[in-house]
C-alpha cells in the first residue's frame, strides 16, 4: 500500500493498493486543554491504526507564510518520518510545485485550480483542498515510478 499525506492540521490523505485508491482529511487540532504535543501523539497513533505502508511519500513544504503553520508541519512531518524509521518504512517529500505541476500543467497552481482539476479526475465528492493535494500526490508519484521504472521501487511493491 502506497500512503500519500499532505501534512496539518487537517492532514489529506490518499492510499492505493490492491482494493483501489482510498482518500479522507483527518484533522489533529488541539483543544484549549490540550498540551502542545497532543496534536503529535493523536497523528502517531492515527498512523499506528492504519494498515501498514510499503511506502509513504508527503508533500515538502519548504516555506510557510504563518510561523505556527511552519511549527506544526515540522512537528508532524518529525513523527511521520520517526515512525516510517521505526517501522522500517521508506519515506519521500515531494515538492509542492512539482505536485502542482503534474497536476494542473502550473507549478503555482491555487487550492481552487487543484480542486478544480481533481473534480475534471473524477473525484467529484473531494471539496477540501487537502483531501486533493494527496490524491494529486498519490497519482504524481504512481505517475512517476511508472513512467521511470525505478529499479529501485516497483508497481507492485507499491500497490501491496
Amino acid at each position: 500500500m502506497l500512503l500519500a499525506l499532505d501534512l496539518g492540521t487537517k492532514t489529506g490523505w490518499a492510499t492505493n493498493s490492491n482494493a483501489g485508491i482510498a482518500h479522507g482529511m483527518q484533522e489533529f487540532k488541539n483543544d484549549r486543554f490540550s498540551g502542545g504535543g497532543m496534536r503529535f501523539l493523536k497523528f502517531e497513533k492515527w498512523l499506528m491504526q492504519l494498515p501498514k505502508p510499503s511506502q509513504v511519500v508527503f508533500e515538502e513544504v519548504r516555506r510557510h507564510a504563518a510561523t505556527d503553520a511552519a511549527h506544526v508541519y515540522g512537528g508532524l512531518m518529525a513523527t511521520l518520518t520517526k515512525w516510517c524509521e521505526s517501522e522500517g518504512i521508506p519515506y519521500q517529500g515531494v515538492p509542492v510545485g512539482t505536485i502542482k505541476k503534474f497536476w494542473t500543467n502550473k507549478g503555482n497552481s491555487d487550492k481552487k485550480a487543484m480542486i478544480a482539476e481533481g473534480k475534471k479526475r473524477g473525484y467529484k465528492d473531494v471539496d477540501d483542498d487537502n483531501e486533493m493535494d494527496a490524491l494529486a500526490l498519490l497519482h504524481c508519484w504512481m505517475n512517476e515510478v511508472i513512467t521511470n521504472k525505478s529499479d529501485e521501487v516497483s508497481l507492485d511493491d507499491l500497490l501491496n
